[in-house]
């Protein structure tokens, strides 16, 4: 897919109305001695039935993730928007 058809706005809206602050996994056995795999977040602590460990790194990193990405790619159209308006001249 070229970049011009990725709409970032959907996933800014999906990011910023999950849960807010800084999310964490936390894995029995890794991280703690007893109780269950979870996702810690500011708020409220959850658990995904069925989930692997690499899927729980996956979601708690992709809300720290998201953000940065969503960053880089505007900052990289926005620099080729610079050269194209410029090779325009």
């Amino acid at each position: 897919m070229h970049s011009k058809n990725l709409d970032l706005k959907p996933m800014r809206e999906r990011w910023e109305a999950s849960t807010p602050g800084i999310w964490k996994s936390s894995i029995e056995g890794r991280d703690h001695d007893s109780g269950s795999d979870i996702i810690m977040t500011d708020k409220d602590d959850f658990e995904i039935s069925g989930a692997t460990v690499a899927d729980y790194d996956f979601i708690a990193s992709a809300k720290q993730d998201i953000p940065l990405l969503i960053a880089e790619v505007e900052k990289l159209r926005e620099q080729i928007a610079g050269v194209l308006s410029g090779a325009d001249s």
